[in-house]
């Protein structure tokens, strides 16, 4: 694909640019869209599939030609199809033919490494046997109560305080501390990890010294397990039968770490946005009608952590949503765009309770090995914090959110807030939003409290109730409370909702 093979006839004379907002603004070589210079991609996308179908050609930064995979049929087809399209970006006839260069923007997202996400074959099953075969350890119930602990944890930060920042101070924490714990190095985890990962995954001008701290902390981590193993997923890489050598390890504990990262942040943002601005979506969380990971699936549908993927290339000429597609292009895997194609979803408004399946996380040999755990982390996280802080609202008009985005994805800049100050609770507890009560000197259970007697006048003992047949008792020395009765076992139904919030 080049963006001539695209061109109508007459378009090579030469013209000057448009000024911005103009409708023609964003247009590149062939009248192609520049998908980096949109300023509402999911507009352009719509507008896309209106004039080209489920299948669109575009341009990405230096006018390098893509092709984007808009309808949800097309997409899965793509990457369910291993025989017809990779994503060895080596066979990238942009690439091989010097069209992008090596300090391109995106090259960090399309480069070919080493990884799993990479592999194809023998090497892709060794690969991702190794992360998919750790991962399978994981005691997800144990999971859920250090999610809920960690967020515990968290909300005691700032609930004193009546108002916060959920992306700075929640959204961006959490998944940190619980993807540490999970490769093993809980340690590790404070706000200079926090920044460092936000920075990398920003691209700024420090993004490059911000992954170089991040990889020094998985460096110890590997360096470490691999001489003395313990149970966390580092060291079921380390001791995996497929041998990783310390590179790979390194690797694939980023690629781990990052994706998981990036996406359950965006996720936990995303899913708290919806809580506070749309009171539809809040009444059916509060009145029963939708658990949260309902709200959580809702919200995969609506706004996917990863608009696009980069990026699937074809290994062979083949057809794709009625497009040509020739051997070296490259294809854009894309979420936003397919999860509202109105070929699957004709009502966007319409409820998409009990449907999984959008394509939040991709989907055929690499679709998302630890979907679960970015699910746990929104699950647990958004009940917990929302049983801590049930009266929470935004604290500034919803038009006044700013979001950055990028192809990729976009992300919230700060989730203002507020609400009544809580004082902090103890991380072991199951989360509730119920004050503290002051203490009262005159507070009983059953019976009066023995009061301090007074030194000219002794007060008459109070008689105990009557619980059974009078029996002879020797009458005690001082009055005693009388037993709380023992607390009843909780139901079927009860039990499983504890063990499934992680209490």
């Amino acid at each position: 694909m080049t963006p001539e093979s695209h061109a109508p006839t007459g378009t090579d004379a030469p013209r000057t640019g448009p000024p911005p907002g103009c409708p023609a603004h964003g247009l590149g070589p062939g009248g192609l869209h520049r998908l980096q210079e949109s300023e509402d991609l999911p507009a352009l996308y719509e507008q896309l599939r209106k004039e080209h179908g489920p299948v669109a050609p575009v341009l990405l930064h230096d006018d390098v030609p893509m092709w984007i995979v808009l309808g949800h049929a097309e997409n899965l087809h793509m990457v369910r199809s291993p025989s017809q399209f990779c994503r060895d970006s080596r066979i990238w006839t942009p690439l091989r033919d010097g069209l992008v260069k090596p300090d391109h923007p995106l090259m960090p997202h399309i480069a070919w490494q080493p990884i799993a996400s990479h592999a194809e074959g023998d090497e892709h099953k060794r690969l991702r046997g190794a992360v998919q075969g750790a991962i399978s350890t994981i005691d997800f119930r144990s999971l859920r109560r250090y999610i809920n602990r960690s967020t515990q944890a968290i909300v005691n930060r700032f609930c004193e305080h009546g108002e916060a920042d959920l992306v700075g101070q929640f959204s961006e924490h959490l998944p940190m501390a619980v993807m540490c714990e999970i490769l093993g190095m809980p340690e590790e985890y404070n706000d200079r990890l926090v920044e460092a990962a936000r920075d990398a995954l920003k691209g700024t001008e420090t993004a490059i010294a911000s992954h170089s701290y991040v990889m020094d902390a998985l460096s110890r981590l590997t360096v470490r397990r691999r001489a003395q193993p313990e149970e966390d997923l580092a060291s079921y890489l380390i001791t995996h039968p497929a041998r990783l050598t310390d590179d790979e390890v390194r690797e694939h504990l980023r690629l781990v770490l990052f994706a998981a990262y990036e996406a359950t942040t965006n996720l936990l943002s995303n899913v708290l946005l919806t809580v506070l601005i749309d009171p539809r979506f809040r009444a059916q969380l509060n009145g029963g009608q939708m658990t949260v990971p309902e709200a959580v699936e809702q919200s995969l549908w609506n706004e996917p952590p990863f608009s696009t993927v980069f990026a699937y290339f074809a290994k062979q000429e083949t057809e794709l949503g009625g497009q040509r597609i020739r051997r070296g292009d490259g294809l854009l895997f894309a979420p936003l765009p397919a999860n509202v194609d109105p070929r699957v979803r004709p009502d966007l408004k319409a409820s998409m309770q009990g449907n999984r399946s959008h394509l939040a996380f991709g989907g055929g040999p690499h679709e998302c090995p630890g979907q679960d755990i970015g699910r746990s982390i929104a699950d647990v996280g958004v009940d917990a914090l929302l049983m801590r802080l049930p009266d929470v609202e935004l604290d500034c008009d919803k038009d006044e959110l700013r979001w950055t985005g990028s192809i990729a994805s976009r992300h919230l800049v700060a989730l203002p807030v507020q609400f009544a100050p809580k004082p902090p609770q103890d991380v072991t507890q199951t989360p509730s939003h119920k004050p503290v009560p002051p203490q009262r000197s005159d507070w009983q259970i059953g019976i009066a409290q023995p009061q301090p007697q007074s030194q000219t006048a002794p007060v008459a003992a109070q008689p105990q109730p009557e619980l059974a047949p009078a029996q002879p008792q020797p009458a005690p020395e001082t009055p005693q409370p009388a037993a709380e009765e023992p607390a009843r076992r909780k139901g079927v139904w009860q039990r499983f909702v504890s063990w499934w919030r992680g209490y």
